[in-house]
Order: C-alpha cells, then sequence, then structure tokens
C-alpha cells in the first residue's frame, strides 16, 4: 500500500475518533476518556514511528551494500548506530507517553 494511501486511512481513523472524545460533557454525565488515551494514541504513534525509522535505515543500508559490496563492514556499523538513535528516540517517546498519565 502507498504511503499516502496509509496516511489518508490513519487520518479517517483519527477523525472518526475524535468527535467521542472530543464532545461536550452532557448534563452530568462523564465523557472524558481521561490523559490514558492520549498516552495510549502516542504510544501506539512511536511504536510505528520506530518501524518506520528502522525500516527505512534498514533499506538504505542494504541498498548500500548491494551497490558497493566491499564496505558492507563500514555501512553495517553506521546502520547500527543509526537503528540505535532511531530507537533511543522511541524509548523516550515511550516513556513520556507513561509518565503523561500520571503528570496530568
Amino acid at each position: 500500500m502507498r504511503f499516502s494511501n496509509v496516511l489518508v486511512l490513519a487520518l479517517l481513523v483519527v477523525l472518526g475518533t475524535a468527535s467521542p472524545l472530543f464532545a461536550q460533557q452532557a448534563s452530568g454525565i462523564p465523557t472524558s476518556l481521561g490523559p490514558g488515551v492520549g498516552a495510549g494514541i502516542g504510544m501506539g504513534l512511536a511504536i510505528v514511528g520506530i518501524g518506520i525509522g528502522i525500516g527505512l535505515v534498514g533499506h538504505a543500508a542494504l541498498s548500500g551494500i548491494a551497490r558497493q559490496p566491499e564496505q558492507a563492514g563500514a555501512i553495517q556499523g553506521v546502520m547500527f548506530i543509526l537503528a540505535g538513535l532511531v530507537e533511543g528516540a522511541g524509548i523516550i517517546a515511550l516513556v513520556l507517553c507513561l509518565l503523561l498519565p500520571l503528570i496530568v
């Protein structure tokens, strides 16, 4: 599936779930789902971002190794460093999403 199709599908899902999440409170019935919903959505987006980032790093490394096989060792080293940076940023995002309900 093309990236634009996935983006449109994700936008439709977010818009479809936005009205019940942001509806006004009616006659004393609580409709707020609290910060846990935002934390869950944030964690899901962080996981998707990690997957896309590591996939792009792996694709670039494999295409570079295919073009210059003699540089495979150097390319793999850089690939592991970049994958670690992507994973580290994702773990920080996950920790912040887990701390969000405790702060708010």
